[in-house]
């Protein structure tokens, strides 16, 4: 069996990937250091706010693992970080004996709602400010184009 030939990136092809990535890191960079001032991780935050919208402040381990596109087991250490901090308690999973509910606590719901306006004001500083409305809903289609692996 041969192997398929190497389709190697055309210059526009590597200015646009080039072009992505450094942007991807540019935001992602000053994000996760504003949110840094506040005590939190990126992955502390996307944690305490998935669970706060969720019915109860619950989720499996599973699920957010997933949501997050993490291993479970990755994010079973995390969580035990968090739960050190008082940020969320674990608890068995009634639905699967091996599995646990990850529930988000008084503390972490009110450390939720004192980062997220520092939070918000940085995702406008480093993103959102910085494009058109038109900028905006062009980024949201090319991210529905590429969210789901092809």
């Amino acid at each position: 069996m041969s192997a398929e030939p190497v389709r190697w990136l055309n210059p526009d092809e590597e200015r646009a990937w080039r072009a992505f990535r450094r942007m991807v890191i540019a935001v992602q960079t000053g994000t996760a250091r504003d949110l840094a001032s506040v005590g939190l991780s990126e992955p502390d935050y996307e944690v305490l706010s998935t669970l706060s919208e969720r019915p109860d402040h619950t989720s499996t381990l599973h699920e957010q693992a997933a949501k997050m596109g993490w291993s479970r087991s990755r994010l079973s250490r995390h969580a035990t970080r968090m739960e050190v901090r008082g940020l969320l308690e674990r608890a068995p999973d009634p639905a699967d004996g091996r599995g646990c509910l990850l529930v988000l606590t008084e503390q972490g719901l009110d450390t939720l709602k004192s980062a997220a306006p520092a939070h918000v004001a940085s995702v406008r500083h480093h993103f959102v400010d910085r494009l058109t409305s038109e900028d905006l809903a062009a980024l949201e289609g090319l991210a529905r184009k590429l969210e789901t692996p092809g």
